[in-house]
């Protein structure tokens, strides 16, 4: 169920891009765009939850899980520079440090390492893998792309604000992405040697 809820949320991901790139300035559908986008990454915490209660975690489950982010999250940075709304530098620079840092914990996970248990040095672990790092990655992503989205819907209040928030919210998001990478380029020859 919880692989099933990880794949699903891909597809939502999809009928709500394709809301936005085929319907450009329809209210109606940006609306439920951002209804679809907001379920999407709703449905990212209920699979980890799912999994654990009824106790299906897997390492492929942990891959699927990184691999829907991934497509989710890049999809969506590809959509807004796409259309004019962001710089193409977003999803440059979000893509980039994905193949980095993914194919270095994929050598790691050839070692038997988790992709967070490939850290070693205290603050790189806590910089990759704690909660508060993770959410904080997750909660800035999530809020540029649903105030982006709403402050592309016709006749919505304040447009101006929401877009500025969400736009801001995008910037850290990004920042956030490339800090988090790092650690995993730093320790990544360590890894490789041992």
């Amino acid at each position: 169920m919880a692989n099933f809820i990880s794949i699903f949320r891909i597809f939502i991901m999809f009928a709500a891009v394709y809301l936005i790139y085929a319907m450009e300035g329809n209210a109606q559908a940006y609306f439920w765009a951002l209804i679809l986008t907001i379920l999407a990454f709703s449905l990212d915490g209920v699979d980890g939850w799912v999994a654990r209660k009824f106790n299906e975690v897997s390492k492929f489950g942990a891959l699927l899980d990184i691999m829907g982010d991934r497509i989710v999250e890049n999809t969506y940075w590809v959509l807004f520079a796409v259309m004019g709304w962001l710089n193409i530098l977003f999803p440059l620079i979000a893509l980039t440090r994905g193949f980095v840092t993914d194919t270095i914990r994929s050598a790691a996970m050839e070692k038997g390492l988790t992709p967070f248990g490939m850290q070693r040095n205290p603050v790189c672990k806590w910089i990759t893998g704690s909660k508060f790092m993770r959410i904080s990655y997750a909660v800035a992503k999530v809020l540029a792309f649903i105030l982006i989205i709403a402050a592309k819907i016709p006749s919505v209040p304040n447009q101006e604000l929401i877009w500025n928030i969400g736009y801001w919210a995008a910037v850290f998001a990004i920042v956030f992405c490339v800090v988090r990478g790092l650690p995993v380029v730093i320790e990544a020859k360590r890894v490789i040697e041992e």
